[in-house]
């Protein structure tokens, strides 16, 4: 039996045609599909349904509610299809793909975003092979977890990240290798690939009212700045720090009002703003000093795996303890704990 494939488009580059102002969303991609495709192609192609938002978005407007809309729909679609497409804006695509792998976990079918530089409309793009590709990915490789797919490169959801503006080879995995590379042959490293579970657990709590901030440290951020920053009402703060996890500590105050934020709940995690490594906080005294104020470990977490995932854990109403050991613990596959010197599937 011909698996079927649910495609939904949210909007973003790939469906865009031109507009006085630039490119921007517009409904219809099914019958721009049919009459861009080759007819030799489309005859091959997996079978498909494909769905629109009510409401196309630029990906640059995406908020963490459309995450929850996105989630819904592969919920409530789940048992009439195989596989799952969701066809997404690049500037955010990959939030949206670590924000889905949190409310979808313990998957049996896979669930693949992707999305493309250049419009299907325009004549030279790279919509149909990156959409042609997961097709046949969704349908004959069913890897049972949230993947992203661009250009050749089948990384997975939470550890993949946007490292060019505008290159084809847009997206990468900076801590954890591709899990299949597509060329003249499709090779995808099962060993890395998430177990297949007995049962979906869908977990969709009411997103768009926590209220989390990142900040990027520099060199000569002071107690000053970090105190404007901290008197906002907030849930979580994502620290960028230097290196391995290190931030200043010449200055106690700016310790000092992280613990504060601590004490009064705010759940903080720190990342490195590193495009490649880990925090560990016991390799300088500048980590030491951050952790001692409450502060923990994003371990190599991309910042938007951890945004995410703190927006997830946030939104089920956890305690800030069960916060804070959650977002140190591996849900699903989006970090690489502390003991452990191999990739984590």
């Amino acid at each position: 039996m011909n698996k079927r494939i649910y495609i939904l488009y949210t909007g973003g580059t790939i469906g865009m045609q031109r507009s006085e102002q630039g490119y921007v969303p517009m409904p219809g991609l099914a019958d721009l599909i049919a009459q861009k495709m080759p007819v030799h192609l489309s005859a091959n192609m997996p079978d498909y349904e494909l769905e629109e938002l009510d409401h196309l978005i630029d990906s640059t407007n995406a908020t963490p509610a459309d995450w929850r809309t996105i989630a819904s729909r592969i919920r409530d679609n789940y048992d009439q299809y195989d596989g799952f497409v969701v066809l997404h804006g690049t500037d955010t695509l990959a939030y949206t793909a670590s924000a889905l792998s949190f409310m979808l976990q313990d998957l049996t079918k896979p669930v693949i975003v992707t999305g493309s530089q250049i419009p299907l409309c325009e004549l030279r793009n790279d919509a149909q092979d990156n959409l042609i590709t997961t097709l046949v990915l969704a349908r004959n490789y069913p890897i049972p977890e949230v993947l992203l797919y661009f250009n050749g490169r089948l990384l997975r959801g939470n550890r993949a990240t946007k490292v060019k503006a505008s290159g084809f080879d847009a997206f990468d995995s900076p801590n954890f290798p591709w899990l299949g590379q597509v060329g003249i042959h499709i090779e995808i490293k099962q060993h890395l690939t998430r177990p297949c579970a007995e049962k979906p657990r869908f977990e969709l709590p009411g997103y768009g009212k926590q209220r989390i901030i990142t900040l990027k440290l520099f060199p000569g951020i002071d107690a000053q700045f970090l105190r404007h920053l901290l008197n906002q009402p907030l849930d979580g703060l994502i620290l960028e720090s230097f290196g391995v996890g290190n931030a200043p500590d010449r200055e106690s105050e700016f310790l000092q009002l992280l613990q504060q934020a601590n004490d009064q709940g705010v759940v903080i995690v720190n990342r490195s703003q590193c495009l490649q490594g880990r925090v560990d906080h016991s390799s300088y005294a500048t980590g030491l000093a951050l952790a001692q104020t409450g502060v923990i470990s994003g371990f190599d977490m991309t910042l938007e795996a951890a945004f995410c995932k703190l927006h997830h854990l946030l939104a089920s109403g956890l305690d800030q303890d069960q916060i804070r050991q959650k977002m140190q613990t591996s849900l699903c596959g989006e970090l690489t704990p502390a003991k452990s010197k191999s990739p984590q599937r």
